[in-house]
């Protein structure tokens, strides 16, 4: 299990990386083709980028899903919960059992419609392409405009984006029943700035006052 710790950390990470080089690549070829150097703009204008925003759209899709299931595991997902909170701690504790529980029904049925639409849209004719099965009677399935990738291919984030969100329910469910504790982010936190203010030494605490003008005020005692 320690694999799934940080899977989605790591999914994101590359797909907003990929998408990133792309969208720069993309943009610096649009711009270098209208300089008007022999030889190599003819060569940039025998390149094809049409794809590019296809690629980067897909790529966001999954990265939305996959950042889903990683809201869930780190308490970024807003909930109103004003009045729960105002509930005694047994009666509060068994309404968000039912949330994460609730959220992972939800999951686990859009995953499973998902994966259902998935196979009837093409996957399971390019499954049986693959194995050398017959596939007379299946539905192959659209393909993407530009990549013209099969579509399935796309579709693929909902069942497998979902499935990790409810495993992630699941796993905030069981970590709430054991330590009564839920996931928290501090939406003000930025990683790498540490939040720790350490207090002035003793006799020191006036020195952030000490400036040598006559438009800030002095510490006690301190000459003009």
């Amino acid at each position: 299990m320690k694999f799934l710790n940080h899977l989605e950390e790591w999914l994101v990470t590359a797909l907003i990386g990929v998408a990133t080089a792309i969208i720069f690549v993309a943009v610096l070829h649009r711009y270098a083709t209208g300089l008007a150097i022999p030889g190599v703009q003819d060569w940039l204008l025998g390149l094809n980028f049409g794809w590019a925003q296809e690629l980067c759209i897909i790529l966001f899709v999954w990265m939305a899903k996959f950042g889903a299931a990683y809201g869930v595991r780190t308490g970024i997902h807003v909930g109103v919960d004003v009045l729960i909170n105002r509930l005694s701690d047994r009666v509060r504790g068994r309404f968000v059992l039912l949330g994460l529980f609730a959220g992972a029904l939800f999951t686990a049925t859009i995953a499973t419609l998902g994966a259902a639409f998935v196979w009837d849209n093409g996957m399971n004719y390019a499954t049986r392409s693959l194995l050398g099965v017959s596939t007379e009677g299946l539905f192959e399935g659209p393909t993407t405009p530009d990549l013209e990738w099969p579509t399935w291919i796309v579709y693929l984030a909902v069942p497998l984006g979902s499935s990790l969100m409810c495993l992630r329910f699941l796993q905030v469910a069981h970590g709430f029943w054991k330590t009564g504790e839920l996931p928290h982010h501090d939406h003000g936190h930025v990683d790498g700035i540490d939040d720790e203010v350490h207090p002035p030494a003793a006799g020191e605490e006036d020195r952030i006052y000490r400036m040598n003008d006559d438009l800030h005020p002095r510490g006690k005692g301190e000459p003009k």
